[in-house]
C-alpha cells in the first residue's frame, strides 16, 4: 500500500465517521439486565439544528450492553425515534441541501451509523427530519421522521 493511498484510506474513514453536530446525552433506561458488563438500555439524545436556529431534535435509541457492550464490540439495533420541535423563533442562518446530514453517529465498531436528514417543505412551510440506520453494504428500511412547521414565534 503506498502512502497517499494510505493517507486517502485515513481520511475516508475520519470522513465517514465525523459528526455534524454532537447530541447531549438527556438520559437512559435499562431494558435487560446482564450479569456481566453494562445493562442493554434505551438513551434520549438533544441536538440543535445547526443551521436552523430554533430548532432541537431529540433522539431515542437502543444501547447494546453487556461486555461486547462493554468493549464497544457490540452492533447497536438500527431502531431509533426522533421528534423535532420549535423551541423558539425559527431562522434559516445558513442554505442547505434536501436530504442534508445534520447528525450522525456510529453504531457499531465498523461500518454501522445512524443518520438524522434534512428537509424542507417549501410548499407547506415545513421542516421534516429522518433518523435512519445504514451500513457501507446494507442499510435497514427502519426509520423515524419527524416535521416542525415553520410558525411566527410569541414569548
Amino acid at each position: 500500500m503506498t502512502v497517499r493511498s494510505l493517507v486517502f484510506a485515513t481520511l475516508a474513514l475520519a470522513a465517514w465517521q465525523a459528526a455534524p453536530v454532537a447530541a447531549e446525552e438527556i438520559g437512559c433506561v435499562s431494558t435487560v439486565f446482564k450479569m456481566v458488563g453494562p445493562n442493554h438500555k434505551i438513551c434520549i439524545e438533544a441536538f440543535d439544528d445547526p443551521k436552523v436556529k430554533g430548532v432541537t431534535c431529540h433522539l431515542t435509541r437502543p444501547e447494546t450492553g453487556g461486555l461486547s457492550g462493554m468493549v464497544g464490540l457490540a452492533e447497536d439495533p438500527s431502531d431509533s425515534s426522533i421528534a423535532c420541535r420549535q423551541v423558539g423563533p425559527i431562522e434559516i442562518i445558513e442554505k442547505f441541501d434536501a436530504g442534508e446530514t445534520v447528525f450522525s453517529e456510529r453504531r457499531s465498531a465498523l461500518f454501522k451509523k445512524m443518520r438524522v436528514l434534512r428537509f424542507l417543505d417549501a410548499k407547506r412551510n415545513v421542516l421534516i427530519y429522518l433518523v435512519v440506520s445504514d451500513r457501507i453494504i446494507e442499510g435497514s428500511p427502519k426509520h423515524s421522521v419527524s416535521s416542525v412547521p415553520i410558525m411566527p414565534w410569541r414569548n
